[in-house]
């Protein structure tokens, strides 16, 4: 079905403009102007069930995300595909460089606390299983294992031990600098398909990895989000930056079995396999393991 039959479904009878949205690779997004309004109209991909999304709790999740005041208000969720259509949010993207200053790390500090302490999400977030199910899935679909996949795996059975059992608190899993928006004074986040109950320090990490942020920078992450530093703290921090670059890489791996989008899923694994890599060889890194 293409777009413009789905935005009549919103607006039968309504004259509409469309014009997509880059930057997706996972989704086909359309920004859709109406009687003056302006719409995000988000069409899934291919099989992405496959790659741990739910789209009755991403539209859950988003609504509680809404009523938070972090994410997009939502506007229509037509089943069965699990078409999302949300408020266009009016702001400005966040740079990297802006996101590392202190003043817009406290921002988002604030902002991921607001989220961890709000009311539960339906789905769940685990990074240690994810990465078994995208090796599963690739598999599957004829998708061969990286090379790097063992060591990576041994890494992350480590880091799962090593931390133990996390209490899950509603988190958003893909904080990806383009999901931030800058708006009066606030940070705002969208795409919200990863969101489920896990561990505050992946979301944590993922953010901070994601940003390439200085151990500096992290300590004042840590500091505006609890209010204090503590090296438990800097600690789970610094593995679950592994977590969060493993999750990524098997994503680009399982990908090149899914999707139907011209982008280099090859490449973006072996990407982020070699900095889980450069992440793994630092000494400090292997005595938090110990």
């Amino acid at each position: 079905m293409q777009p413009e039959e789905i935005a009549a479904r919103v607006w039968p009878g309504r004259e509409l403009e469309l014009e997509p949205l880059g930057g997706g690779i996972t989704n086909r997004n359309f920004k859709v102007a109406v009687g003056g309004e302006t719409f995000v109209l988000r069409i899934g991909g291919k099989d992405t069930a496959l790659l741990g999304i739910d789209r009755e709790a991403e539209h859950a999740a988003t609504q509680i995300a809404a009523e938070l005041r972090i994410g997009p208000e939502v506007v229509a969720f037509l089943e069965p595909e699990g078409y999302l259509v949300t408020r266009f949010v009016e702001g400005s993207p966040l740079p990297v460089a802006e996101v590392r200053k202190p003043a817009t790390l406290r921002r988002v500090a604030e902002t991921l606390r607001r989220i961890h302490e709000g009311p539960a999400f339906p789905a769940r977030f685990d990074s240690f299983r994810v990465v078994e199910a995208y090796l599963a899935t690739a598999a599957s679909r004829g998708v061969s294992t990286p090379r790097k996949y063992e060591r990576a795996k041994q890494t992350a059975d480590e880091i799962e031990h090593a931390r133990g059992r996390q209490a899950e608190c509603p988190c958003h899993n893909d904080l990806l600098n383009a999901n931030f928006i800058a708006q009066d004074g606030a940070v705002r986040i969208v795409d919200w398909e990863y969101a489920g109950m896990g561990d505050r320090f992946f979301d944590l990490a993922n953010f901070s990895i994601n940003h390439e942020l200085t151990d500096e920078q992290n300590e004042e992450l840590l500091m505006a989000y609890f209010g204090e530093l503590e090296e438990e703290h800097l600690d789970a921090l610094r593995l679950m930056r592994f977590m969060s670059d493993f999750r990524e890489a098997m994503w680009g791996v399982v990908q090149q079995g899914l999707s139907e989008l011209d982008f280099d899923f090859v490449g973006y694994a072996d990407e982020h396999f070699a900095r889980l890599e450069r992440t793994a060889a630092d000494p400090a890194f292997r005595e938090l393991l110990q």
